[in-house]
């Protein structure tokens, strides 16, 4: 079967994949927990209806996305009818990360299988339950020169770097990022990069300190702070620090108990390579609050830490775990100071009463995207693009654009033979004052 051209081979095929999904749904969280203890509300959440949902959407509105699109034509070119083909891009590379395994892997697929492309799929090492799982439903649903999973560590993603793709779609870490990006180059081959970065969250005065307090507390500590776009450390105005660390420890208690190594809610380092690196960020005389760990269990609780230098460990790199520096500032040239100091984050929070603060804030600084008075959650509108900006990611996806990142866009003109405005042909003398009319109506 063509799947490059046939787009009702492609519903078809997602719709299998689809119900294969909605029947391996409880497989599904078993294996995410198995992995890292990950909780059956954030794997529903997060993982199988987010992939699900993007299923039905794309399947929806599949036939609406590959058909060409009619632009207006240039006068230059009357008489004509101008359009716009989405063409698949043909073999593409998808290497996925640990952090959320399932829905990471997935909806790339899903978008480049939509585009007409035929698909790799690299799922993380780091998460072998999830990726067994994927590979095992893939296999079934794909014949295997139409979607491919393969499994393995850092030598079969560098085996696979060195051939020659049609696209590459990464998500993952700024420095392996970087790797990507120069295989790529050896064949001039086009990348989506979805990497990270010190996501900033600044609280001024005029904030809703509870609810702030509530909100950062659930975007930071969700799949124990290992999520790409959760806030990296606070930037509290000065006077509402004490209040706001107050609200920052009530919620952290109020969602994962007194104990939050015992609650189910709590998902567990990936791996002790992962735990040993976080643990060392930690600096016991900076602990506000939580710290407690155990390396057997990869636990880390959520760890609250007094920061007032920018020279500390935790600050230096994107912490991708369950600790939020706090910092304060007296007024916006701090803010200004602190956030420079870092490449363009993949997200940036500011909690404030002020609309005027708030525009200011997301016109005067250069991120992937974010919320005003809340985090995490731009993540969930298909309607809006996601991804980075300079070290934070190339590219962006999600809905439409996903659609629209798997294909390349091929221009068509559709010239009419019943007449040839002659102003073009040579000899040109004493035409070049008639289109110079005609290019000031343009």
């Amino acid at each position: 079967m063509d799947y490059k051209s046939n787009i009702q081979f492609r519903k078809e095929t997602l719709t299998r994949l689809l119900y294969s999904i909605e029947e391996n749904e409880k497989r599904i969280i078993e294996a995410l927990y198995k992995d890292f203890k990950k909780p059956e509300f954030e794997a529903v959440l997060t993982e199988t209806n987010y992939v699900i949902g993007d299923l039905k959407q794309t399947i929806k509105n599949i036939n609406c996305w590959a058909k060409p699109k009619r632009v207006l034509p240039s006068i230059l070119n009357f008489p004509s009818s101008d359009y716009i083909y989405s063409e698949p891009y043909g073999k593409v590379l998808v290497i996925a990360p640990w952090n959320y395994p399932f829905q990471l892997a997935l909806c790339p697929l899903i978008a480049a299988v939509a585009a007409g492309n035929s698909v790799v799929l690299k799922p993380s090492e780091l998460t072998p339950n999830t990726s067994n799982l994927i590979n095992e439903i893939i296999s079934k649903v794909f014949s295997k020169n139409h979607v491919e999973v393969i499994e393995g560590g850092v030598e079969v993603s560098q085996n696979l770097l060195s051939k020659k793709w049609d696209y590459i779609f990464f998500t993952g870490s700024v420095a392996v990022g970087k790797i990507v990006a120069k295989a790529a180059a050896e064949h001039m081959t086009p990348v989506t990069l979805e990497l990270g970065g010190k996501n900033p969250c600044i609280i001024d005065e005029t904030a809703n300190i509870k609810l702030a307090a509530k909100r950062i507390v659930w975007g930071k500590f969700i799949n124990a702070g290992q999520t790409c776009i959760a806030p990296d450390y606070l930037l509290v105005q000065k006077d509402i620090k004490s209040d706001l660390i107050e609200h920052l420890k009530q919620e952290i208690t109020s969602a994962y108990s007194d104990d939050p190594e015992v609650s189910p809610d709590y998902t567990r380092i990936v791996n002790t390579r992962n735990w040993d690196r976080l643990k060392s960020l930690i600096e016991p005389e900076k602990v506000l609050f939580g710290g407690q760990s155990n390396s057997e269990d990869c636990y880390l609780a959520p760890t609250l830490i007094e920061e007032t230098t920018m020279d500390s460990l935790v600050m230096k790199e994107e912490i991708f775990g369950p600790i939020l520096p706090i910092l304060a500032y007296e007024n916006e040239s701090e803010l200004d100071e602190i956030i420079s100091k870092y490449d363009k984050p993949l997200s940036l929070y500011v909690f404030t009463t002020k609309n005027k603060f708030a525009e200011k804030i997301i016109q005067k600084f250069s991120f992937g995207g974010g919320c005003i008075n809340d985090t995490v959650i731009h993540f969930s509108n298909s309607r809006l693009p996601f991804g980075g900006v300079g070290h934070s990611g190339i590219g962006a996806y999600h809905g439409k654009m996903s659609f629209d990142t798997f294909s390349h866009k091929k221009a068509i003109v559709k010239k009419a033979n019943w007449l040839d405005l002659t102003l073009r042909y040579a000899p040109y003398n004493g035409k070049l004052a008639q289109i110079r009319k005609i290019l000031k109506w343009m």
